[in-house]
């Protein structure tokens, strides 16, 4: 099998069961965060690592949430979990300046909650396989829209980052951003960072002191925070309020 063929199989296998890379993360976790010795950071120092690794994960959120809510239904930015979708080519918006953007918010996304370990080799681990692991899906993506749109695919790719976004090349979409969108979609996105920082929370804890406490801030934001899913989720399943033209 040629090198190209064996790269685009792969990804759209990586790209099916690309959902299972919480999991991992939670897992390798576990051992990372025991043998942290996180005794040479003040307190000081373990706040403001604790406030930069939420923001960099609301960053993620903010460019999901951005992509969905500017990317109308049979686009490219609309892939099912089980392969590629697109009827049209999304270039405008944050698609002019960078070709991936959900892939670069998941990364940041999570690679908050991998940086609330306070292990920066972890960081570093993390991102080298965040990198493999989706340039093999960016890879089958792209072979899938090259074929489908040619030419037009071909001269916007060429003009637009695959990752890193450049903001010179900003076009206005033509959509307004969809809050129903954002809230329909990103819920359970969500709620999984927000498991993660707490999971990480709690494993330091129960390594320090032998037990986990329950009152704390960090469980009351989770316990809101599963209230407002269940309550999209209903929304989502029993009701028309998420319906909208497009």
């Amino acid at each position: 099998m040629a090198l190209v063929n064996s790269f685009e199989r792969s990804g759209n296998w990586l790209f099916r069961y690309r959902g299972q890379i919480p999991v991992i993360l939670f897992v390798a976790a576990i051992p990372v965060v025991y043998y942290t010795n996180i005794s040479w950071l003040s307190e000081t120092s373990r706040q403001l690592l604790t406030i930069a690794s939420i923001l960099l994960s609301f960053l993620g959120f903010i460019i999901r949430a951005i992509s969905i809510g500017t990317t109308p239904i049979g686009t490219s930015g609309r892939n099912t979990k089980e392969g590629q979708v697109a009827e049209s080519l999304n270039t405008k918006g944050i698609y002019s300046m960078v070709r991936h953007p959900l892939y670069l918010g998941n990364y940041f996304m999570w690679i908050g909650i991998v940086l609330f370990t306070f292990n920066f080799s972890f960081v570093i681990i993390v991102s080298l396989m965040f990198w493999l692991y989706y340039e093999r899906i960016m890879f089958a993506e792209e072979r899938f829209l090259e074929r489908k749109f040619g030419e037009i695919y071909m001269n916007w790719a060429r003009k637009t980052p695959a990752f890193i976004p450049c903001f010179k090349k900003y076009e206005r979409n033509e959509l307004p951003l969809s809050y129903k969108s954002i809230l329909k979609r990103e819920y359970s996105g969500v709620l999984a960072t927000v498991v993660g920082f707490v999971f990480i929370d709690d494993l330091r804890k129960y390594f320090e002191v032998g037990h986990i406490e329950f009152d704390t801030i960090a469980h009351w934001a989770l316990a809101v925070t599963i209230v407002i899913v269940l309550v999209l989720r209903s929304l989502k399943q029993y009701t028309q309020f998420f319906r909208e033209e497009g």
